[in-house]
This record gives C-alpha cells, sequence and structure tokens, in this order.
C-alpha cells in the first residue's frame, strides 16, 4: 500500500476518536512460510485451558457469559501488530477472564486478505471459529498458538509501513499448517475439526464476521474496547503492564 495512502487512512482513523492502533500498511517481500509453530509457555497453556468460548452471532466470547466487564478487541490473523498484541495483553486478558472480571468478545477480521493478497485470513478465522466446537479451552489455546506462529517475518515497529509479515500472501495458514498448529493444543485435533479446517466449513460465518468489523467503523486491528469505549492504543497495547493499566484506568 502506498505510503501516501497508508497515511491518509490512519489521519482518518485519528479523526473519527479511534484510539487503538490502526493497521494499514501491508509488506508483500520473499520471507519465507514459517516451518515451525511456536509453543505456548505452559504455565500460559494452563490459564488458557481454562477458558470457555462460545459463538455469539459474529462473536466469539471468551470467559464467564455474566462476567462484569466486556472487552471487544477486532483482529486479523494475518495481522503482525495483533500477535504482538496477543503476546503481550492477550495473556492479561485471559487472566482477567480467568478470574472472572471480564468476559473477552472476537471480532474475527480478514480485511488483510484482500490488501495483501490470498485467503490466508479467511481460513484461519475459519479454523479458530471450528476451535470453539472442540470444547472449553480450545479456542483460547488455538488462538494464542495461531498468533505465535503466524507466517512470514518479524512485525514492524508501531509507526512503521509494514504490518505483515511478508511473503505469506497465497500460501500462508494453509490446512495443513493450522493443523500443525492445532497439534499443540492438547484434544483439539479430531476428525471433526480437521474436516471442518480442510474444508472451510466456517466461510459463511468468516464473510459474517468481517463485515461485522467493517460495519463496527474501527478500521484497523487490533482495537480494544472496555464496556464499548475504546482503550488508549500505542505501546499499551503491546506492554503486559501498561495494559493492565489500562484496564484499570478503565474500571477494570
Amino acid at each position: 500500500m502506498p505510503v501516501r495512502r497508508t497515511r491518509r487512512l490512519v489521519a482518518a482513523a485519528v479523526s473519527a476518536g479511534l484510539i487503538g492502533l490502526v493497521v494499514v500498511g501491508c509488506s508483500e517481500g520473499g520471507t519465507p512460510v514459517a516451518a515451525a509453530v511456536a509453543v505456548v509457555p505452559a504455565e500460559h497453556a494452563d490459564v488458557l485451558a481454562r477458558l470457555p468460548a462460545a459463538a455469539d452471532g459474529t462473536k466469539i466470547v471468551v470467559g464467564d457469559a455474566k462476567a462484569p466487564h466486556t472487552v471487544t478487541v477486532y483482529v486479523d490473523p494475518r495481522c503482525s501488530y495483533c500477535a504482538r498484541f496477543e503476546a503481550s495483553a492477550g495473556t492479561v486478558l485471559a487472566e482477567e477472564a480467568a478470574a472472572g472480571r471480564v468476559k473477552v468478545e472476537y471480532v474475527v477480521a480478514s480485511f488483510l486478505d484482500a490488501r495483501t493478497g490470498g485467503t490466508a485470513s479467511a481460513r484461519a478465522a475459519s479454523a479458530l471459529r471450528a476451535s470453539v466446537d472442540a470444547g472449553p479451552g480450545k479456542f483460547a489455546s488455538f488462538q494464542t498458538a495461531l498468533f505465535a506462529s503466524q507466517p512470514g517475518g518479524e512485525a514492524s515497529q508501531p509507526g512503521g509501513e509494514a504490518s505483515q509479515p511478508g511473503g505469506e500472501s497465497e500460501d500462508g495458514f494453509s490446512a495443513d499448517y493450522l493443523l500443525r498448529i492445532a497439534d499443540q493444543v492438547e484434544g483439539l485435533r479430531s476428525a471433526a475439526f480437521d474436516r471442518a479446517v480442510r474444508e472451510d466449513t466456517y466461510r459463511r460465518w468468516v464473510v459474517e464476521a468481517e463485515k461485522a468489523f467493517e460495519d463496527s467503523g474501527v478500521g484497523g486491528t487490533p482495537t480494544v474496547l472496555v464496556d464499548g469505549t475504546a482503550l488508549p492504543g500505542g505501546d499499551a497495547l503491546y506492554d503486559a503492564t501498561e495494559f493492565s493499566k489500562a484496564l484499570r484506568d478503565a474500571g477494570v
């Protein structure tokens, strides 16, 4: 995406009052698809394994539906800033959800497919939806493993033009790769899950989730709302301590 258009999109989002980090730049470099999947640290995996998840229309709700606060998170599986968010703030949200203080509503977008090419975001989003059907803990664990194993190169720094790992516009998050990631989540692989991933069972849900993202007006990912109000963005989304403080400031 040209730098000039990127800056216009960022400016438009700021003027609209969207405080979350807006992902608008995509690179198409030659970095090969990752050959290995990441392993989630054991201590965090235990927290994730306890988290229930349920589909609620176009959202995936993690945690107790009766929790006093709602955190809404907009992500795209190909967004490298989202991967950084999940590796830091995502661990905080998991702890908060496990403690019953929040429920987390994930809106899984796939807009980066149109900007970068291919259908990697849509395939990953469909697999994420399929993981909900596998029982408690499976979505939270799979999502963490998926972002940790995101294909391509390293994320650019905030303010840079590249926000998506390069070189995976066509092949990233293939069915085989998604199933290799799923191998890291105990009990996730099954005939039903594998079939849903390979046959793209939730393709219609993915389209509807993307429309919900577009209709929300947030403009980019990751964007985080607490009880409907946007959190301050920037470094607070990528630092666990700062993110925890932002949640407390928001009344959580």
